[in-house]
């Protein structure tokens, strides 16, 4: 597996400071991720084998597999190990084989090849773990077998594939997103919009989708997937008639999406830098503001896949600051990634406003307000915290010059109004919780 080595050059560092960047270079943060993703991979079987864990061979052979896979078909491999949960597994499963932990799972590296090898059509048998009888196979769904299965045998053959233990079989239907007895495939949701397309797979089975997120939702019914594709298709449209640029982005980065359990109010949403490419996400009420949300969560993963090329803040030293968009006082790292993320949700409300009339209008001129404030607020108080690099601190400067060309734009006095009470608000709540 060939690995390159990766650059953003100053243009285009300056072009994503600002909020941007272009599907160009998201296509290069995209590379990065993918070759991160490769290393991981390398360091679970490499991490297995120092270790002595008692799937070392099992991982040295999926490995090998893998590596067979991707000399005839790299493009699968690829889509494959892009996958955000692959990349979350693997860095897991090496920091838990590096500190001697009994509970890690070199092994599911079997299935990440099994699942290269059904997607690209390679004859072959192997054994991948099975957990409580389910055998998780990223990229494309879980066969369920008997709750005492521990191990599965999973055999490509040019008619078709099989998921075999303890004399249950679960054959994979030739569209693995589909569902079949004994099969869960991970559905698809597509849209297209003057001739620009999107594809995206809705995963609600991996454990590891979404690590560490408490309110991780159940898979959907197919009624809910209907209407996720509904609101999608109404919100790439609004994306790619007056958000081009951004759609353009999100097209590039994002690939999956993960159900949250809706809060009780409104619609929560979250992304991982372990899950370059995946958005979490309750079920969008409406699609301006599935819109948001993916602009919200894209901005995130740009920075994030920026922040493993290039270190923009130093070793947190334990302060924390007040941030416009939180309940919770927030070290530097996070202050840098919400106040890049409403730079972003600014921009989409300043075009947005010119779209609306009514109450509508006021409330995006008002969300256009208040978060180009709240994000140039933020970008000061990271120039004084002492806690950037030079390349932090060159990159908050183009934060702040994009806010301060937006601060010049007229702002009808009832959505400033409404703007400046929300924010005063949020102010004075946080500072009864935590002066």
């Amino acid at each position: 597996m060939n690995l390159r080595e990766h650059r953003i050059p100053v243009e285009e560092f300056s072009e994503l400071a600002e909020g941007g960047g272009g599907a160009a270079v998201l296509t290069e943060l995209s590379a990065a991720q993918h070759s991160k993703h490769i290393l991981l991979v390398r360091g679970v079987l490499e991490a297995a084998r120092a270790n002595g864990h008692p799937d070392a061979d099992v991982t040295r052979r999926a490995y090998d597999l893998l590596a067979a896979v991707q000399r005839r078909h790299p493009e699968v491999v690829g889509t494959v190990l892009r996958h955000p949960s692959v990349g979350a597994w693997a860095r897991r499963t090496v920091k838990m084989l590096d500190r001697g932990d009994p509970d890690a799972a070199p092994g599911q590296l079997a299935a990440v090849a099994a699942a290269a090898a059904i997607r690209s059509g390679t004859a072959c048998e192997i054994d991948v773990p099975a957990v409580k009888g389910v055998v998780t196979l990223p990229s494309l769904g879980q066969a369920v077998l008997s709750p005492t299965v521990s191990t599965a045998t999973v055999e490509c053959a040019v008619d078709g594939t099989e998921v075999a233990a303890d004399g249950i079989i679960v054959r994979i239907p030739p569209h693995p997103h589909r569902d079949a007895p004994g099969w869960k495939g991970l559905r698809s949701l597509s849209a297209q919009a003057d001739g620009m397309p999107l594809s995206l797979l809705i995963d609600d089975l991996d454990p590891y989708r979404m690590p560490q997120t408490a309110n991780i939702g159940a898979r959907l019914s197919e009624h809910e997937t209907a209407r996720w594709q509904s609101t999608l298709d109404r919100a790439w449209e609004l994306m790619v008639r007056h958000h081009e640029a951004v759609a353009r982005e999100v097209s590039t980065t994002i690939t999956v999406l993960t159900p949250l359990v809706a809060p009780a109010q409104g619609q929560t949403s979250s992304s991982s830098r372990e899950t370059f490419g995946c958005v979490a996400l309750s079920t969008p009420p409406d699609a301006t503001t599935l819109a948001v949300t993916l602009t919200h969560e894209t901005q995130h993963a740009k920075l994030s896949a920026l922040l493993d090329l290039v270190p923009l803040t130093l070793p947190d030293d334990g302060s924390r600051y007040y941030a416009p968009w939180r309940e919770d006082p927030r070290p530097v790292p996070g202050l840098l990634q919400g106040a890049y993320a409403f730079l972003g949700v600014a921009g989409f409300w300043g075009r947005q406003r010119h779209l609306e009339q009514g109450a509508a209008a006021v409330h995006a001129g008002a969300e256009f307000f208040r978060w180009r404030e709240a994000a140039r607020l933020v970008t000061d108080t990271l120039h004084g915290s002492g806690r950037l690099t030079a390349a932090g601190e060159t990159f908050t400067a183009g934060m702040a010059r994009r806010l301060d060309e937006w601060s010049r734009e007229t702002v009808p006095a009832d959505a400033r109004d409404l703007a400046l009470e929300r924010a005063e608000h949020h102010r004075a709540r946080w500072l009864e919780r935590h002066a």
